[in-house]
């Protein structure tokens, strides 16, 4: 499985006209055709739910004036005559309907509901058609419906086990912090930063607020809470202006929170706090290479 899994990750570049360059798309000669407009349907397990509508508009502009570059990728409809399930390129079909095109070309491939789901979800992350959140609902799927692994998913959408692990994450996330994603409000990297912390929704609020960058929030949300005395912490002893420049300057450098914490007799301790394996991969990374 694992095999077949990897063949189709290589040979998607042939199969998906849309990655290619558009001056000279693959095409498969046996299934190449034309076709009405109305005999395609959009695909219901399409991980992509929404499309910018300005997007949409200047998409229909360019194929009212030189056509549809790239087939659209479909199979047969089960159980329907002349209908055709969109697999990848329901934003072409879109515009091409806006536009006022009749036919529209397509490329037929048989293909299961599988892999299926697997050329929608790719087409589209290579496309960076996605956000993040649609982008973790469509790696749901395929481990929910076909016991895929985090590292199957790797292997098959060309991606790091890492970046999967981490879009997965941001499904925890609270329904409001998701639908600032979904807005563009956030970005992916915004999100995975507030994914554990004790207020994501305070903080994902005040990011939105005052314009915050990635790594700001990292800094924000890995930044330690002061300890309350009358609940019986230990009050932390004042740092002084030279420890919090340092403080500073090395949480600068690095992108994440560094926390210097000084010990009586001149030792001390030095923390870097990550919030996500990619982030833990660039520290051991820059160790490695330092």
């Amino acid at each position: 499985m694992a095999d077949d899994r990897r063949r189709l990750g290589r040979g998607l570049a042939a199969l998906l006209g849309d990655v290619a360059e558009p001056e000279a798309p693959p095409i498969d000669r046996g299934g190449l055709r034309r076709v009405p407009i109305e005999f395609l349907r959009p695909n219901p397990r399409n991980p992509r739910k929404s499309f910018d509508e300005q997007e949409l508009a200047d998409l229909a502009q360019s194929v009212k004036e030189k056509g549809i570059v790239q087939p659209v990728l479909v199979r047969t409809a089960k159980g329907a005559i002349n209908q055709y399930e969109i697999i990848a390129g329901e934003r072409r079909w879109r515009a091409a309907q806006r536009a006022g095109l009749h036919e529209v070309p397509v490329i037929v491939q048989d293909v299961t509901d599988k892999e299926a789901l697997e050329l929608a979800i790719i087409e589209n992350v290579q496309r960076a058609d996605l956000n993040a959140l649609e982008e973790a609902h469509g790696y749901e799927q395929l481990i929910a419906e076909f016991a895929y692994t985090q590292q199957d998913l790797a292997q098959v959408i060309g991606k790091s086990r890492s970046h999967v692990a981490n879009t997965l994450r941001l499904m925890k996330l609270p329904e409001k912090v998701r639908t600032f994603v979904a807005e563009g409000k956030l970005t992916a990297g915004h999100a995975r930063a507030l994914v554990g912390c004790d207020d994501p929704e305070g903080l994902a609020q005040k990011i939105v607020d005052e314009g915050l960058t990635v790594r700001d929030a990292e800094a924000l949300a890995q930044a330690p809470k002061p300890v309350d005395p009358s609940k019986g912490g230990r009050p932390k002893r004042a740092k002084d202006a030279d420890t919090l420049a340092l403080e500073k300057s090395l949480t600068e450098l690095l992108g994440l929170a560094v926390i210097i914490d000084h010990k009586d007799g001149g030792a001390g301790e030095v923390k870097v706090r990550y919030r996500s394996l990619e982030q833990l991969d660039d520290i051991v990374r820059r160790l490695r290479t330092a």
